[in-house]
């Protein structure tokens, strides 16, 4: 195959699909997501795409997805989940749940995919957060995203020279999620207060671009609105 090839996990919509439509034209994309009926859609949408179906709380269903990729030029981790925002509401297993997408789902995936990525001098993207920079919104998730942020800068210096590793932390971006989440705060919602999901697409295509003695090694980019505070 002449051209590079990007995983992007959560790729069937939100910002993992907004990558997935910004590196169309140049990677073969393997677009990742629970379920086949998900994926289906954007794979077909894409000029040269495939699916990438697994349960990444599942080492098994992990393991199985990733066994037969031999070549892998861009990582990019887009997946994840929220958590209750409030202490006092979050349980163990909300514990348990966030640490296990927002982080060991993270870190195993990229352990299984390094051979592939050392052998191509590839790339990994960490999607984080504002909340992996200042705590906000539920401490679960903000904990999941320092700990992503840790993850990512470990393997940063871990791979120096082998394998690029760059961290972006998107403000507020208008998804789903985020309404569910201003909904669930009892706040209005106004796009206008959020990113696009292509502004934050566009920041990782300038990684991707970049050239090979360079290292886009952290961004961050914010909505200009100040008027949601939390």
């Amino acid at each position: 195959m002449d051209r590079p090839v990007a995983l992007i996990t959560g790729a069937s919509r939100g910002i993992g699909r907004g990558i997935a439509d910004v590196l169309a034209d140049t990677h073969h994309l393997l677009i990742g997501g629970r379920s086949a009926e998900a994926v289906a859609p954007v794979v077909a949408a894409l000029p040269s795409a495939e699916p990438f179906v697994a349960d990444l709380t599942d080492a098994a269903s992990t393991a199985a997805a990733v066994s037969g990729i031999d070549r892998l030029d861009v990582l990019v981790h887009s997946a994840g989940r929220d958590a209750p925002r409030q202490l006092e509401d979050l349980t163990r297993t909300d514990w348990r749940d966030v640490m296990e997408l927002n982080v060991i789902a993270v870190a195993d995936l990229t352990r299984l995919l390094l051979p592939a990525l050392r052998a191509a001098g590839g790339m990994v993207i960490m999607i984080n957060s504002g909340a992996g920079r200042r705590v906000t919104g539920s401490p679960a998730y903000s904990a999941s995203k320092f700990a992503r942020r840790a993850l990512a800068d470990g393997l940063r210096e871990d791979e120096r020279g082998r394998v690029r590793v760059t961290t972006i932390y998107p403000g507020r971006v208008d998804t789903d999620m985020q309404r569910h989440l201003q909904a669930e705060a009892g706040r209005d919602y106004h796009p206008e207060d959020h990113l696009r999901v292509d502004s934050v697409a566009a920041v990782v295509r300038t990684a991707v671009d970049a050239s090979p003695e360079a290292t886009v090694e952290e961004i961050a980019i914010r909505p200009v609105t100040r008027r949601l505070q939390n």
